[in-house]
C-alpha cells in the first residue's frame, strides 16, 4: 500500500511516501527550489519521493494533505468577527490568497498532482485531509520507539489547536484535549521572537540560542501580564499585549511599553536587555512545558512522550523535560514542523483511515536516522564537477576517512556530503559542515567566515553514541540533535565570571570550546554506525587520530540558504564561503586548487575566469 503525504502552502512545505507502514522517502521541497521555507506545492519533493519509490499514479492508494483549509478559514473568519472592525486590514490581506486558492485546496492539489504525475485528474487516487494536529502527533507515535506512548503537540496554530493530547496505543491514536487559539505558546515564544528582531517561522531557535548569555529577570513580568498558567498546564495570553489576531505583527505598544522599548532593529547587536529577555521567554516556555507533561503523565499513566509541532524543536525545554524525570523516555519528531506534517499525514491515513495494523520494532524507531532524502551516485557527482571546471581527487573509500579526519585535526574546515539528505531542520552528517571541537576559535569563524551569521550563535557536537556519557551529562541517545545536555565536569574549565553578555564568547569553558555553550550546554547528536555508517567511521578516524571522538557539526548552508540538497548546491556554498575542503560521496577538493574559478552571488551562476 503506497501513500503519499503533502504540506503546502504555509511554510515548509514537503512530501512523504509511506509504503506498507514503512517510509521509503521524505523531503523539504526548499531543498530543490532553493528558497528557504519554501511554501509553493513541493512538486520537486513528490516527484522525488515517487521516483524513490518507483511508484506511479496507477499504484499510489491515498494522498493526503496535512491539514483542513475549511476549518482554518472557518478560525479566519470567526477571529475576524471577534475583534471586528480592528481586524479588518489583517483579514482583508489574506482574504484574496483564500479566496484564489486555499479555499479551493482539493481542486488545486487535483490540478498539481495530474501535472505532477502526467495523468487525468479522474486517475488520481482519493485525496484525503487529515487534520494539522492529528498530523503532527501521527508523526511523533507512528515512526517512535514505543508500543504505548502519550503524544504532546505545541505549535504557534494549526486549525483552531495550538496545543493538543493523545494517547498512542499500538494502532490507535486517540485525543485526549486541545487549547485552541488564539490562546498559543508557540505564539508566544514567536512574539518575543519578533520583538527581539528574529524572524518569525524561522528565527525562534536564534532566540534560545540567545537565552544563555542573559538572566530571566523579566520571567514574573511575563507572568504577571502576559500569561495566565494553571498548575495543570493550561493556559491564557493576555491578548491586549499583541496584534497576531488583528493586525500584521506579532506584538503591539502597549507589549513594547512593558518592557521599556520598540522592537530590536535585526541589524543592530543584541543588548544585555535583549539576553535577559530571551532568558525569561525561555525559562516561561519551559515551565508550561513541564508542567503540561506532568498533567499527561497524571492523566494517561504513560511510561513514554512523544512530541511534535514547532515548539518540540526548542532543544533545551526538551533536554530539561528528560531530566526532570516525568516520563522514562521521550521520543521528538525530527522534522517536527510542518515538513513532518507529511508524513504524519501519510501515518494517520495508514492506520486511521485503511485501517492497518502497527508494526512495532522495540529499541529502535523507525525513521532510518531521518535519512531520508536523495542519495547521489559518485558518477554523477563526478560529471556534476566537470561541469562546473572543478578540481578534484577521488579517494579510496578506505582511505578517505583517514585523509579527511587529519583535515579536521589540522582546523580546516570541511564540507562534508554523504548518503542520503536529511529530512527535517538539522544536518545530521548527510549534508554537514564539520570542524575540530577542541579549537578555541572555531565558534567565531565558523559563525563569521562561513555560514555569514551572529556570533553568539552556538554549534553542536556530533559524539559517537557509545562515548557520549564520557562528554555529557547524558545517559541515552540523542540521533536528531533535539536534546540539550550539560558538558561533563570532567572536561569543564573554570569561567571569567566578571565577563558579561557575548563578552562571554571569549573563553575556553572545556576541552571542547567551540561546542561548548557560554551555560556549558550542548544540542548533543549521537552517532552509531546502524544508521549513518559514513558518519561514524570519519568520528573513528578522528578519534584515533586526536582521542576525541568529538566534531563540530553544523547544517551545510549559509545565513539566509536551505541546506543543500545535491552536488552542484555543496559546490555553490563551498566556493561563497572560507571552507577549506569539501568532500562529496568519496571526492575530495581543496579550495586552493579552485584557482580559475570565481563565483558570482551566491544566487547567480559560476563563471570560470
Amino acid at each position: 500500500m503506497n501513500i503519499l503525504g503533502i504540506s503546502s502552502y504555509y511554510h515548509d512545505s514537503a512530501a512523504a511516501l509511506l509504503r506498507s507502514g514503512e517510509i521509503i522517502a521524505a523531503a523539504q521541497e526548499e531543498r530543490f527550489t532553493r528558497k528557504k521555507h519554501d511554501a509553493g506545492f513541493p512538486s520537486n519533493a513528490a516527484r522525488y519521493c515517487l521516483q524513490e519509490a518507483g511508484v506511479d499514479v496507477g499504484s499510489l492508494d491515498s494522498i493526503v494533505f496535512y491539514d483542513k483549509p475549511i476549518l482554518k478559514f472557518e478560525r479566519l473568519l470567526d477571529t475576524y468577527l471577534s475583534y471586528a472592525p480592528r481586524g479588518f486590514k489583517s483579514f482583508v490581506t489574506a482574504l484574496p490568497v483564500w479566496l484564489k486558492e486555499k479555499l479551493y485546496l482539493k481542486r488545486t492539489l487535483q490540478k498539481e498532482l495530474a501535472a505532477l504525475m502526467s495523468c487525468k485528474e479522474a486517475d488520481l487516487p482519493p485525496i484525503l485531509f487529515a487534520e494539522h494536529h492529528e498530523s503532527h502527533a501521527a508523526s511523533a507515535f507512528y515512526p517512535s520507539p514505543f508500543e504505548n506512548a502519550a503524544v504532546l503537540c505545541l505549535d504557534g496554530v494549526g486549525e483552531w489547536a495550538t496545543t493538543s493530547a493523545w494517547m498512542g496505543q499500538g494502532a490507535e491514536l486517540k485525543p485526549l484535549w486541545q487549547l485552541d487559539f488564539p490562546h498559543s505558546l508557540g505564539l508566544l515564544y514567536s512574539a518575543f521572537t519578533y520583538y527581539l528582531g528574529f524572524k518569525v517561522n524561522s528565527g525562534e531557535y536564534k532566540l534560545m540560542g540567545l537565552a544563555p548569555y542573559g538572566k530571566p529577570v523579566h520571567a514574573q513580568l511575563i507572568r504577571d501580564n502576559l500569561l495566565d498558567l494553571k498548575d495543570d498546564g493550561s493556559f491564557r495570553l493576555n491578548l491586549d499585549y499583541f496584534d497576531y489576531c488583528t493586525g500584521l505583527q506579532m506584538t503591539n505598544q502597549k507589549f513594547a511599553d512593558l518592557f521599556g522599548a520598540p522592537p530590536r532593529d535585526p541589524e543592530s547587536v543584541p543588548t544585555q536587555r535583549d539576553m535577559d529577555l530571551a532568558a525569561s521567554i525561555q525559562v516561561v516556555t519551559e515551565e508550561v512545558v513541564l508542567k503540561l507533561a506532568r498533567q499527561l503523565r497524571k492523566e494517561t499513566g504513560a511510561d513514554y512522550l512523544c512530541m511534535a509541532g514547532g515548539v518540540a524543536l526548542n532543544c533545551v525545554a526538551n533536554g530539561r523535560l528528560l531530566r526532570e524525570g516525568i516520563f522514562k523516555d521521550i521520543w521528538i519528531q525530527p522534522a517536527a514542523g510542518d515538513a513532518g506534517g507529511a508524513l504524519g499525514a501519510a501515518y494517520a491515513a495508514y492506520h486511521t483511515y485503511r485501517k492497518q495494523e502497527r508494526v512495532y520494532v522495540p529499541g529502535g524507531d523507525r525513521m532510518q536516522g531521518s535519512l531520508l532524502g536523495p542519495r547521489y551516485a559518485e558518477q554523477d557527482i563526478v560529471a556534476t564537477l566537470d561541469k562546473l571546471g572543478a578540481r578534484y581527487v577521488v579517494q579510496e573509500a578506505d582511505a578517505l576517512y583517514d585523509v579527511v579526519a587529519g583535515l579536521l585535526a589540522e582546523e580546516n574546515v570541511v564540507g562534508w556530503f554523504q548518503n542520503r539528505m536529511e529530512f527535517g531542520p538539522r544536518a545530521l552528517g548527510a549534508r554537514s559542515i564539520l570542524a575540530d571541537p577542541r579549537s578555541s576559535a572555531m565558534q567565531s569563524q565558523l559563525n563569521l567566515k562561513i555560514k555569514f551569521r551572529e556570533s553568539f550563535r552556538p554549534f553542536a557536537p556530533a559524539v559517537k553514541e557509545e562515548a557520549v556519557g564520557q562528554y555529557f551529562h547524558l545517559d541515552r541517545p540523542s540521533p536528531y540533535m533535539l536534546l540539550v545536555a550539560q558538558v561533563h565536569d570532567t572536561i569543564r574549565h573554570e569561567p571569567n565570571e566578571s565577563l558579561q553578555g557575548l563578552e562571554q564568547l571569549y573563553q575556553t569553558r572545556s576541552s571542547i570550546p567551540a561546542v561548548t555553550h557560554v551555560d556549558y550546554s550542548a544540542r548533543v547528536q549521537t552517532v552509531n554506525e546502524r544508521s549513518n555508517p559514513e558518519f561514524y567511521r570519519l568520528l573513528s578516524a578522528f578519534e584515533r587520530k586526536t582521542g576525541c571522538p568529538v566534531l563540530v557539526n553544523t547544517s551545510f548552508n549559509v545565513r539566509g540558504e536551505p541546506i543543500v540538497g545535491s552536488p552542484e548546491d555543496a559546490f555553490r556554498c563551498f566556493m561563497g564561503t572560507d571552507m577549506d575542503y569539501l568532500v562529496l560521496g568519496n571526492v575530495l577538493l581543496r579550495k586552493a586548487d579552485q584557482v580559475d574559478l570565481k563565483i558570482v552571488p551566491r544566487t547567480g551562476a559560476l563563471a570560470l575566469d
